[in-house]
């Protein structure tokens, strides 16, 4: 270690900055102690738990998907139009959507669009379908 200066107020302050080291050691080191202590507690319950048998993927029956039948077509659902939906994020506005006016994927923030003014929002690049309803796919607009 250099030589310390021979004034009563330098040593001070270096003896009060040495012991606020400590202090800040002292808490990582407890800090550390305790991660330890958690680890081997985590390391003791994991060696002695026994291996669980893996189960195999449960399947519905044949005949509740039966049951179910198929998925209901648009016209079945008597749905005619599209909406565009508007999204709004914190950081601004983003791409808007198009969509069937019976998706549920919309928030509250949509207009009705007639299927010709659809068609033309999904050619603007500014405007998306949604993934989930597939309004373009309705539409006859592929990628």
């Amino acid at each position: 270690m250099n030589e310390l200066p021979p004034d009563p107020a330098r040593l001070r302050a270096i003896l009060g900055y040495l012991e606020q080291q400590l202090a800040e050691e002292e808490t990582v080191v407890t800090y550390l102690r305790l991660q330890v202590e958690s680890v081997r507690h985590a390391l003791t319950v994991a060696e002695n738990r026994k291996p669980a048998r893996p189960r195999p993927p449960q399947r519905r029956p044949a005949t509740a998907v039966a049951a179910l039948g198929p998925a209901p077509t648009r016209g079945e659902r008597k749905s005619t139009g599209f909406v565009i939906e508007q999204r709004r994020t914190p950081s601004g506005p983003q791409e808007a959507a198009v969509h069937s006016d019976d998706c549920t994927m919309t928030s509250e923030m949509t207009h009705p669009v007639t299927a010709h003014e659809a068609r033309l929002a999904l050619t603007d690049a500014q405007l998306e379908a949604c993934a989930f309803c597939r309004p373009d796919t309705e539409l006859g607009i592929l990628d």
